[in-house]
């Protein structure tokens, strides 16, 4: 009988973690229900602001809620799927990560695949909800290339963010307690992906576009659909390089965890 496969391994801890949560269906309908509460609120605020403006940063209210359900969709698929390594300083601080190092599965497999947080859907939806409003009021000029670009947008800003949720959870290697400062580009970036990028000023543009790629989330792909150009100069081209801005991302968070983990030595005792 042939062994399993390591995607048959990471297959059956993710189906357990999903069972887990689903049989206690109370808890898991009132965590659902208050993650639809959650991007409910923070959309109210951004309606509210239009109530006392006509335009955000260039942009009318269509325009940002546009790039604001295109961020909630893609931040809410990384937290489901990788947001729970956060979670790595408290695993190397009480000795747990060390057990991850001795089973014959990869260490950063095994941690995005200690939980699955299925209430995120609750956020997602509540995204396609939104993105699917703007949509209908803003005027988009219909391509196949535009077609394609809104679908991979929201998987292509879902990788940015777990490639920054795992680059920053490294920190855990380094010192006790960091993810505070973690959480500043994590969720951070995440408010500032669903904002135009107008109204920030140049240092945090240029971080948030050229470091921490969370204008490739939402802002520069919504120019691509709107077809419009960067009022801040960028170039054109620039606003349908989601993909390989995740790609690049994806790189750069394999890197930081492959030094931190040389760097770690173990919990101690």
């Amino acid at each position: 009988m042939a062994e399993p496969s390591t995607a048959t391994a990471y297959g059956a801890l993710v189906r357990s973690r999903i069972a887990a949560q689903a049989s206690y269906r109370t808890s898991f309908a009132i965590e659902l229900g208050s993650q639809v509460l959650l991007v409910l609120i923070e959309f109210v605020e951004v309606y509210v602001v239009f109530h006392q403006v006509d335009s955000l940063g260039g942009f009318d209210f269509g325009e940002v809620a546009l790039m604001y359900g295109l961020a909630v969709v893609a931040f809410g698929i990384a937290d489901m799927a990788v947001g729970h390594v956060d979670r790595l300083p408290y695993y190397v601080r009480t000795g747990t990560f060390d057990a991850f190092l001795i089973r014959p599965l990869s260490a950063l497999g095994q941690l995005v695949t200690s939980d699955f947080a299925l209430r995120r859907l609750g956020r997602i939806c509540s995204g396609l909800v939104v993105l699917g409003l703007a949509l209908a009021a803003v005027d988009v000029d219909w391509t196949p290339a535009r077609v394609l670009l809104l679908v991979v947008t929201p998987l292509a800003g879902a990788a940015i963010f777990s490639a920054v949720f795992v680059a920053t959870a490294t920190i855990g290697f380094y010192v006790v307690e960091g993810m505070e400062f973690a959480n500043a580009f994590t969720y951070g970036g995440n408010y500032l992906s669903a904002f135009p990028f107008t109204v920030f000023g140049n240092a945090i543009r240029r971080f948030f576009t050229f470091i921490v790629p969370a204008a490739f989330v939402a802002y520069l792909p919504a120019l691509a659909l709107l077809g419009r150009p960067d009022p801040t100069g960028l170039p054109t081209w620039l606003s349908w390089c989601a993909v390989p801005a995740a790609v690049l991302a994806a790189a750069g968070a394999g890197l930081a965890w492959r030094t931190g983990l040389r760097h770690y030595v173990g919990a101690g005792s």
